[in-house]
């Protein structure tokens, strides 16, 4: 099929999406499925998209798919919590394990752009020790990546996304300025601020993915506090709004609606293209390379579902680890009340953070750490929140929610231990297009345990130095990573230090999932900052006949 030009993409009504904040609105190519490109990736979350977007300008021709719709923020987001589950990756999947996660609106996307699209903004870095956790902290996998490699591509990323950060950020490498200015604190941040203060800590401005002035066709945040479910003024920088964007804008093709089943695979084992289903059709796309960037249970699913005659334990899984190694960050709270207004729903949710527990080794009876951060969760979210905790309804909870305005919290972001037993796995039950659901199996381990304890302890003491009153805790998980572990090499990991894999030269793994381990911080800058690496690396191997 020739290729055809000036088609635009969709979105769910076919109309085709046109507030961005990356220059101005350009046509679409689009690529037949016969038509074999250089790259097919699939997923345009925080790793496909940024990779899309990097290869494009790179001039290789890519076609980028994603199961989800491709949505404008301007036009088809409402400040209305359930409107927006349309947002998430709500299919059904087996949650299992002595501490089964909780899937969906909190750690998965369905839409371009993905879990970006409605994520919470926390721009932070890892630690540079963590690169090397087994080496210099004694615990965990060493990353095949260096720290000093990951903060080149951070700097990239942060320009990309105009981050808004502090101009002294008090942990870690002296870094260069953030691109934007903080934003102002709001009342919940001020909290934290004087929580941090009474424990002897320091605090800062949390970096934040949500320009704090105009940038493009995004205007700067009106602190409207909606930015979980999606920002409809378009100021939070996502995948959707500065690399999907670059990619169209550098000829490639987004091809939304389009859920990705099978990685097939040709007579000599190399991948081929892969099989999709798009407007009530299956469909074959064929490529030189394919890309997974679905996270990290979609991406195992793929690979386990790709089995083959030449893999048949599924593609680039011949050291057994495909699916294995999943991890989450441990998402507990303390909750009280405060005399004054906080209304903490104005601003992105998380203005203030401390690093404390992050870069602090001493005093603690854990592996890892934890960052914690101001909160500002929405009425429903909050709602949902309280009744779990205390085990309250009806009557009882309209009359504790009376008290939202006067509320404030403090949350973490905690790392918890790779372990081979916390897994994804195919089911024996199909979905609608016949492919086997995932289950996935997650326990905590007596590490994980004992952080979630220890900032528990901390975070109470912290809320009641900073005149909290009637204080309550919540448990939680958030985010993924792992299960296509990169590493040294092919007996300890699925992919190399590029993503590539061992098995299948032509393969490529772009997500979280190659994390070794989970580190203390939100993961998207480092999914993002990955996606820059691995897009370097292809264009250097390019050059060399190695790709």
């Amino acid at each position: 099929m020739p290729l055809i030009e000036d088609l635009e993409p969709r979105a769910r009504d076919g109309r085709a999406p046109d507030v961005f904040s990356h220059g101005d609105w350009v046509p679409m190519r689009c690529y037949g499925d016969a038509e074999e490109v250089d790259f097919v990736i699939v997923g345009t979350g925080a790793g496909g998209g940024t990779l899309a977007g990097k290869l494009a300008e790179a001039g290789f021709s890519v076609v980028a798919m994603d199961a989800g719709p491709f949505w404008r923020p301007l036009e088809d987001f409402a400040s209305d919590e359930r409107h927006q589950d349309k947002l998430y990756w709500l299919e059904d999947r087996l949650s299992e394990g002595d501490d089964p996660i909780a899937l969906g609106s909190n750690n998965s996307g369905c839409a371009v752009g993905g879990s970006t699209v409605h994520y919470q903004m926390v721009a932070l870095r890892f630690r540079p020790e963590w690169f090397r956790s087994r080496s210099l902290l004694g615990y965990g996998h060493d990353w095949p990546v260096d720290w000093r490699r990951m903060w080149q591509c951070y700097d990239e990323v942060e320009e990309a996304l105009k981050i808004a950060g502090p101009v002294r950020y008090p942990w870690g490498p002296k870094r260069g300025r953030y691109p934007y200015r903080e934003h102002e604190l709001n009342a919940s941040a001020h909290v934290l601020a004087r929580a941090c203060e009474a424990m002897g800590v320091d605090w800062a401005a949390c970096p934040n993915a949500t320009v704090s002035a105009p940038h493009g066709k995004s205007p700067p945040c009106v602190y409207r506090g909606f930015c979980k479910i999606g920002c409809a003024t378009n100021a939070k920088q996502s995948t959707l709004n500065t690399f999907v964007p670059r990619a169209l804008a550098a000829g490639a093709e987004i091809r939304d609606l389009a859920t990705v089943t099978r990685i097939e695979t040709g007579r000599d084992g190399r991948a081929a293209g892969v099989l999709y289903h798009r407007d009530g059709e299956w469909r074959r796309q064929k490529a030189r390379n394919v890309v997974v960037a679905g996270y990290s249970i979609e991406t195992p699913r793929l690979l386990l579902n790709s089995a083959s005659p030449a893999h048949p334990g599924g593609l680039a899984n011949s050291s057994g680890l495909v699916g294995k190694n999943l991890m989450v960050h441990a998402n507990h709270a303390v909750w009280g009340r405060f005399e004054e207004e906080i209304r903490w729903y104005k601003g992105p949710p998380s203005l203030a953070v401390c690093e404390h527990w992050n870069y602090a080794d001493d005093h603690k009876d854990f592996f890892g750490g934890y960052a914690f951060m101001s909160q500002g969760p929405l009425p429903a979210d909050f709602a949902t929140t309280v009744a779990d905790a205390e085990g309250i309804f009806g009557m009882e909870l309209r009359q504790r929610m009376a008290d939202y305005n006067h509320m404030a919290g403090l949350k973490i972001v905690g790392e918890t231990m790779p372990q081979e037993r916390n897994r994804v796995e195919l089911a024996d039950e199909t979905d609608p297009l016949g492919v086997p659901r995932a289950r996935v199996t997650y326990s905590m381990c007596d590490n994980d345990r004992a952080l979630s304890d220890h900032s528990v302890r901390f975070m109470r003491e912290a809320m009641a130095g900073a005149g909290g009153q009637q204080l309550f805790t919540s448990e939680g998980t958030a985010h993924l990573m792992g299960g296509c572990r990169m590493g040294f090499t092919p007996e300890d990991s699925v992919v190399d230090g590029d993503g590539r894999s061992w098995d299948v030269p032509n393969l490529w793994v772009c997500d979280g999932s190659l994390f070794p381990t989970g580190g203390g911080v939100n993961p998207s800058m480092t999914i993002m900052a990955l996606a820059v690496h691995i897009a370097d690396r292809i264009k250097t191997l390019a050059a060399r006949g190695e790709v």
